[in-house]
C-alpha cells in the first residue's frame, strides 16, 4: 500500500548529507570547496552527535617509531580475520593528511613538553599513536572545528526515505517542524552514526537509532557484519541508569589504570597478554564473565595511581563527581555498554554503495576497516579520511538528471522501542546463544504482527494530509532554507502547521521503524554466525571457525524482509567506472 503525501517544501542540491558528525561535515566541507551545492540534514542540534562524545582520540601513524604497516597490523589483529587489508592500508595511509586538514581548519590538539603533538596508547595498539584534544574531549574539539566551517545545516530534520530512479538517487524525503519536504539531489551521503539505541545502555547519543542502515536497505543497498557490535568495556555505572552513559576512555587504562572486581582482584590477568590493554571485545567478555561469576552488575576501575588525573581527564572527572565519585580516592564502578557498530552499509573506501549516487561514511558504513572488532580510536580516523573522499566522489554525479517526480509512503513495520531494547539487551549483547537470539527474533516478529501501529509511512501520510494551507514554496537555492534573506524559503514563510512537537513524534516513529528493521538484521546475522569471532561471542559456539572467516551481507527481499545476500559485497559496475576520488 502506498499513498501520496502532502509536500510542504522543496529544495535542490548536488549533495545531501544525512548526519552532522565528523564524517558528514568533512564530506560536506570537501564537496562545498569543490563547488557542489550541499545541504546537511541533522535530526538534532550542532552537538547531538557521537563525534561530540568521543573521548579516546584519533589513531594516526606517529612520525617516529611507528609506520603505516604497524598500524595496519594492529588493526588487522583486532579485526579477527575479517578486515579488508587493502582498505585498512588505504584508510590508515590517509590519516596524517586528514588530520593536517583538520588542523588547518582550526582544530587544536594537545602538545607535549617538546611542543609536538602528544600521543598516548590505547587497547590493541602496539605503540603510542593516539592524539587527543582537551585531554579527553577530542570529539568535542573535532566537532567544534567542523561546525565552525559554517556549512548549510537544517537542524531538527530527519531523512525518511532515499528516492531512487533509473539512474540511481533522485533525492530525499524529509520531515522537520516546517512539514514534509523533498530535496532533489543526484547524490546522498548517509553519515548518520550508529545503532546504540538498540540497547538499554549505550555510550551513543539518543539519535543513534540506526537510521542510515534502514534508509540504505529501503533504497536497495546491502549491509554486512552487523552482528559485530562493540561494547565499550568501561562506562560509568550507576544503579538503575539507562540510556546514554558516560564512557571511561581506554586512554585511562593506557595511562596505568587497572580493572579490579568487587574482591579487589584483577579482571584481566591471564586473559590476554596485554592485560587491561587488550582489545575491547576481550576486556568486555572478561568483565561480563567476572560479573556473572560474582553475581554483580559492575566491576571497578582503579585510577588512583595516575598523577594529575583531573587535569588529564577533566570530562571523566566531572562525570564521576556528578555521580558522587572522586576518582582521586574512590574506585570507579564500570560496566560494558553498546558503543560502536563495526559493520554497516557496504561501501568502498570512497563511500560508494551498490546504489548509484548513494554514499555512506563513518560508523554507519562498512568499509572493511574494522572487520570483526574495531581498533580503538580508528573511528574518527575513518570518518575524516572516508568523509573527505566521499565529498570528492559525489562530484561524479554532477550532471545526472535528478528530480523527485512522485512521492509515496509505503508501509513498514515497527515494534515498541522498549521491547526492542529489552530483547536486544537480554539476548544479543556481549554474549549470545542460539536460544536467546531465536527468542528475541520471535518477540520482535510477534510485536510487529500484533501491533496496531505498525505502519509508519501510512501514519506519516495521514499526518501530511492534515497539514493546513497550500503547498509550500520550492526554493531552488539552499540558502532559502536558512533564514529571512530568502523570503520565499521555508525558513521564512511556511504554510504548514507541523510544529516541533509533532515533527519530533514523526521522527520518533521513523526511528522505531529503523531500530526494528536493524534489530531483525542483526539477529539474523548473529544467528547465522555459529562461531565466536571479534566482538561477536556465542556461548554455544565459543571458538572461531575458519570456514566462517568471511563477512555476511544482508539486503531486503521482495517482501521487504531481511535476507542473506551472498554477493552483497559486490558494489556493481558503477563504482568501477566512477572517477577516482583520492589516493
Amino acid at each position: 500500500m502506498s499513498t501520496a503525501p502532502r509536500i510542504d517544501w522543496e529544495a535542490e542540491a548536488d549533495l545531501v548529507v544525512v548526519g552532522g558528525g565528523v564524517a558528514g561535515l568533512t564530506a560536506a566541507r570537501t564537496a562545498s570547496l569543490r563547488g557542489l551545492r550541499v545541504l546537511i540534514l541533522s535530526k538534532g542540534g550542532p552537538t547531538d552527535t557521537a563525534t561530540q562524545y568521543a573521548q579516546g582520540g584519533i589513531a594516526v601513524v606517529a612520525p617516529h617509531e611507528d609506520s603505516v604497516e604497524s598500524h595496519v597490523r594492529d588493526t588487522v589483529e583486532a579485526g579477527a580475520g575479517l578486515c579488508d587489508e587493502p582498505a585498512v592500508r588505504s584508510i590508515v595511509a590517509g590519516g596524517q593528511a586528514a588530520v593536517a586538514a583538520l588542523t588547518d581548519l582550526g582544530a587544536v590538539f594537545d602538545l607535549g613538553r617538546d611542543g609536538q603533538i602528544s600521543r598516548t596508547r590505547e587497547g590493541g595498539h602496539s605503540t603510542r599513536r593516539i592524539i587527543h584534544a582537551g585531554g579527553d574531549a577530542t570529539g568535542a574539539e573535532v566537532q567544534r572545528a567542523l561546525n565552525a566551517a559554517g556549512l548549510p545545516v537544517l537542524f531538527g530534520a530527519a531523512a525518511l526515505e532515499i528516492v531512487t530512479g533509473r539512474t540511481g538517487v533522485q533525492g530525499v524525503i524529509a520531515v522537520s517542524e516546517n512539514g514534509f519536504g523533498v530535496v532533489h539531489a543526484p547524490a546522498v551521503l548517509l553519515a548518520s552514526g550508529g545503532l546504540g539505541q538498540l540497547y538499554a545502555l549505550s555510550t551513543n547519543p539518543p539519535g543513534a537509532t540506526a537510521d542510515g542502515i534502514a534508509l540504505a536497505l529501503w533504497a536497495g543497498a546491502t549491509v554486512a557484519d552487523l552482528e559485530f557490535v562493540q561494547f565499550h568495556p568501561t562506562v560509568l555505572y550507576t544503579p538503575g541508569g539507562l540510556g546514554r552513559r558516560p564512557l571511561i576512555s581506554e586512554a585511562v587504562r593506557g595511562e596505568g589504570a587497572t580493572l579490579v572486581d568487587s574482591e579487589g582482584n584483577s579482571v584481566t590477568v591471564g586473559v590476554h597478554p596485554r592485560g587491561d590493554l587488550a582489545p575491547r571485545d576481550v576486556v568486555s567478555r572478561a568483565i561480563a564473565a567476572r560479573m556473572r561469576a560474582l553475581g554483580t552488575d559492575h566491576v571497578y576501575l582503579d585510577v588512583r595511581a595516575i598523577d594529575g588525573f583531573p587535569q588529564r581527564f577533566p570530562t571523566i572527572t566531572a562525570s564521576c563527581l556528578a555521580a558522587g565519585i572522586d576518582p582521586r580516592t574512590d574506585l570507579i564502578p564500570v560496566a560494558p555498554a553498546a558503543h560502536y557498530q563495526c559493520g554497516g552499509i557496504v561501501t568502498d573506501t570512497h563511500g560508494r554503495t551498490a546504489v548509484p549516487g548513494l554514499y555512506a561514511a563513518g560508523e554507519v558504513a562498512r568499509t572493511g576497516l574494522h572487520g570483526a572488532n574495531r581498533l580503538a580510536s580508528n573511528s574518527l580516523l575513518e570518518g575524516l579520511v572516508v568523509g573527505e573522499r566521499a565529498g570528492v566522489a559525489a562530484a561524479e554525479r554532477l550532471g545526472e538528471d535528478a528530480h523527485v517526480t512522485e512521492v509515496s509512503f509505503h508501509t513498514v513495520p515497527r515494534a515498541a522501542r522498549a521491547l526492542v531494547q529489552q530483547s536486544m539487551t537480554s539476548h544479543a549483547s556481549v554474549v549470545r546463544d542460539a536460544a536467546g537470539l531465536a527468542e528475541a527474533a520471535v518477540r520482535l516478529r510477534d510485536a510487529v504482527s500484533h501491533s496496531a501501529a505498525t505502519r509508519l509511512r501510512a501514519e506519516l501520510t495521514g499526518a501530511a494530509h492534515r497539514i493546513a494551507g497550500t503547498t509550500g514554496t520550492a526554493p531552488s537555492d539552499i540558502a532559502a532554507l536558512h533564514g529571512a534573506e530568502a523570503p520565499n524559503g521555508i525558513g521564512a514563510e511556511y504554510s504548514g502547521d507541523l510544529n516541533s512537537t509533532a515533527a519530533a513524534q514523526r521522527i520518533t516513529a521513523f526511528e522505531d521503524a529503523a531500530l526494528t528493521l536493524t534489530a531483525q538484521v542483526l539477529l539474523l546475522s548473529a544467528a547465522a554466525r555459529t562461531e565466536s569471532r571479534g566482538c561477536h561471542t556465542r556461548s554455544d559456539h565459543p571458538t572461531s571457525d575458519e570456514h566462517q572467516r568471511h563477512s555476511r551481507a544482508v539486503r531486503l527481499g521482495p517482501e521487504g524482509h531481511p535476507v542473506p545476500a551472498p554477493d552483497g559485497l559486490d558494489l556493481g559496475d558503477w563504482t568501477q567506472d566512477a572517477i577516482p576520488s583520492a589516493s
